[in-house]
């Protein structure tokens, strides 16, 4: 039988003098749900069925941040839950308005992010009806999620909603979807009957078996050209204090991945980023610090690797360890405490490795060729300008502690050589899934959390062309919410390269262009800094090295009011000749 708050709508009658017991909507369940366990930060797109369940998280002190696209903002949540260790929530309508979503929701799962997506649905009395943007939601996020459910009533809201944060950030961390029937959002229940959950308890830490630990130790310390490598998972389980000692204290060179960055500062002596290739080729023992083996690496493989190179993984995933090449050592557990369980064991053995040995002779070697290569690119004169001589001005002027959110082909790959970071989790870019599009939702992300925590901290937002367009819109939810985010475009007019504006004119003189316009060429000279300026913003357009420090000057300085800069420089500019690129094949 249905019951009172299910049936036809008709209450039942309390007996006379009887206090009338409080009530609680769907809606309302959710927002607590949420705000029990500890969540911050709500992006999305409201419509039909979820509008009240944004009004009821604001309500509760829950911040929500409405976007233009539902695929920005999951990409928004997702890096709430990176920066901060606690998902982001990213709200969504039912059928399109998920789908959308699911963009984000695999993007996190790859880069192992905590994330919940909260979608609303059909009414269930309406299932298989056709009804309204019907869509098998609960199952199709199986696909992009540790965990995805439709709580079976009310009452078990909280309970659906712990378990889905708890298991965001418990072991890997990934994406966990919560399904909202439409009914279910304005619908009441007695708040007596509702099963509350208290705030789940943090991630347990694990640490690795001692005679792992040591095994790992031996094999270090009769290495003869050791390398570390520093993942973001490091800097996800916030190991950089452990690692810096490891560093320090054993005198070992390290090598950063994209957004290992920071987790010791890229000016520190022992990086050898400028030499990764003779790094990753010519290293005999390996320890991989939340770093995976996949292409961002080159899957450990020759001929990037020594084919009997020698790999220590630490990881907190059982799953991961093995994967492309056997290790010689494996370390599973918690990054930091497990950095901190080998540093005691090298420490107790006195060990450090010489620096005056002929890998660093080497290395450093390498690393000052290829240094003076790109100083030499940086300092041409000739216009348009190329990428190392717009990187150049920018590093000159940005802010250490600034968090750099970086996307492109060419404008990410050079940027993440020539712009530094000095501190952990400050570098987001396209990430383990090579995500074109997620530039300005993670930008949104790290100014909400940085308006909180940080507030004098700047965001610095480095685009290519093409990467903007994906989410350019998100440049009026900036100007909405007061975000003062720095967006430099590097406009090279395509994908990889483009068309000077006289070469395109002449081109279209051969035909309509769907078929004489090349695949990865765009508008030359697209003004995309007026988009700014529509919404209130300050824009800038650049074609010399001087008006681009005058605008990044000028945007610094700019507190309250976001900036775009658009870049302009040689269509054709690339990168620097590479032993290898990213892309390499290996051979398999």
């Amino acid at each position: 039988m249905p019951t009172a708050s299910e049936g036809s709508g008709i209450a039942a009658m309390a007996p006379p003098g009887a206090a009338e017991e409080e009530r609680v909507s769907g809606a309302q369940l959710v927002a607590e749900a949420l705000k029990a366990q500890n969540i911050e930060y709500m992006f999305g797109i409201v419509g039909v069925p979820v509008t009240e369940i944004a009004f009821a998280a604001q309500a509760i002190g829950i911040k929500y941040i409405g976007m233009r696209n539902e695929q920005a903002a999951c990409y928004a949540a997702s890096a709430v839950g990176y920066l901060t260790g606690r998902p982001g929530v990213c709200l969504v309508v039912s059928g399109p308005g998920l789908i959308h979503a699911l963009g984000g929701m695999a993007n996190a799962n790859m880069n192992c992010w905590p994330l919940i997506v909260i979608g609303g649905s059909s009414d269930r009395n309406q299932e298989i009806m056709g009804a309204f943007q019907e869509f098998p939601q609960v199952e199709a996020c199986r696909l992009y999620s540790k965990f995805s459910v439709r709580p079976s009533s009310l009452e078990a809201i909280p309970a659906v909603i712990e378990k889905a944060v708890r298991c965001s950030i418990y072991g890997r961390p990934g994406a966990c979807y919560v399904d909202m029937p439409g009914d279910f959002v304005n619908l009441q229940v007695n708040k007596s009957s509702v099963k509350y959950v208290k705030c789940c308890l943090p991630p347990p830490i694990s640490t690795a078996e001692h005679s792992a630990v040591s095994e790992a130790a031996s094999i270090l310390m009769h290495s003869r050209q050791p390398l570390l490598i520093i993942g973001k998972g490091a800097a996800y389980s916030h190991a950089e204090n452990s690692i810096r000692k490891l560093v320090d204290q054993c005198g070992l060179p390290f090598l950063p991945t994209p957004m290992g960055k920071g987790v010791v500062p890229d000016n520190h002596p022992n990086s050898v980023a400028a030499a990764r290739s003779r790094a990753l080729q010519h290293a005999d023992v390996i320890i991989l610090f939340g770093a995976r083996l996949n292409w961002i690496l080159h899957f450990g493989l020759p001929p990037r690797f020594r084919p009997d190179v020698k790999i220590i993984q630490v990881d907190i995933c059982a799953e991961e360890l093995g994967n492309n090449v056997r290790p010689a050592a494996i370390l599973l557990g918690d990054i930091n405490a497990v950095t901190e369980q080998l540093l005691e064991q090298l420490v107790l053995m006195e060990w450090k490795y010489p620096s005056n040995s002929k890998w660093w002779k080497g290395l450093r070697e390498k690393m000052k060729s290829n240094e003076e290569v790109s100083k030499a690119l940086a300092l041409q004169k000739s216009l348009p300008m190329n990428y190392y001589t717009v990187f150049h001005h920018v590093r000159e002027l940005l802010p250490r502690d600034c968090i750099l959110v970086s996307e492109g082909a060419n404008t990410m790959d050079i940027g993440r050589t020539m712009l530094p970071n000095y501190h952990p989790r400050h570098r987001l870019d396209a990430g383990t899934f090579g995500t074109m599009g997620v530039g300005l939702g993670f930008a949104i992300a790290a100014a909400m959390v940085a308006k909180d925590q940080t507030p004098e901290q700047r965001v610095i937002c480095v685009e290519g062309d093409s990467a903007f367009g994906f989410s350019g819109m998100e440049v009026e939810t900036i100007c909405r919410y007061n975000l003062p985010v720095v967006i430099i475009i590097v406009n090279n007019n395509g994908i990889y390269s483009g068309l000077d504006a006289d070469t395109w004119k002449e081109m279209l003189k051969s035909g309509e262009p769907a078929v004489c316009a090349p695949p990865v060429s765009l508008l030359p000279n697209s003004h995309y800094e007026q988009i700014m300026a529509a919404f209130g913003g300050k824009g800038y357009f650049v074609k010399t090295p001087e008006e681009l420090q005058n605008a990044l000057k000028a945007s610094l300085a700019e507190k309250q009011v976001p900036s775009l800069i658009n870049v302009m420089i040689n269509p054709q500019s690339d990168r620097k000749k590479q032993d290898f690129h990213w892309l390499t094949r290996s051979n398999m």
